[in-house]
């Protein structure tokens, strides 16, 4: 059976090149009361895009790199569309990837 970490691994860096071609890559991250959010997705201190690449890029690499368990399922594409519905932004690429990572993660 193949192993799931390199693919994984390939779509968290393509997820962060969507990011960044999209210009939603910040230099500098939040401070710390913003990550320390009990909020789910840190919806009252972060945008989507900055939690995706403050919390969500960090700990998923993380969980890649050390072999752990990763989650079945991360569900954040309907939070993507929804979050993009409305902007003016070429986001199809980036929900895709979202889709990608939650389908590769449910097929283990």
């Amino acid at each position: 059976m193949k192993s799931i970490y390199p693919d994984i691994a390939s779509l968290l860096l393509e997820l962060e090149m969507e990011l960044r071609t999209l210009e939603l890559w910040d230099a500098e991250p939040p401070g710390p009361e913003a990550l320390a959010s009990t909020q789910p997705f840190c919806v009252d201190t972060l945008t989507l895009p900055q939690w995706l690449q403050f919390v969500f890029l960090p700990r998923m690499s993380q969980l890649v790199e050390r072999e752990h368990p990763l989650p079945q399922k991360c569900g954040i594409a309907p939070m993507a569309e929804e979050y993009f519905r409305g902007l003016d932004l070429p986001s199809a690429g980036l929900t895709r990837k979202l889709i990608e990572i939650d389908e590769r993660l449910e097929r283990g």
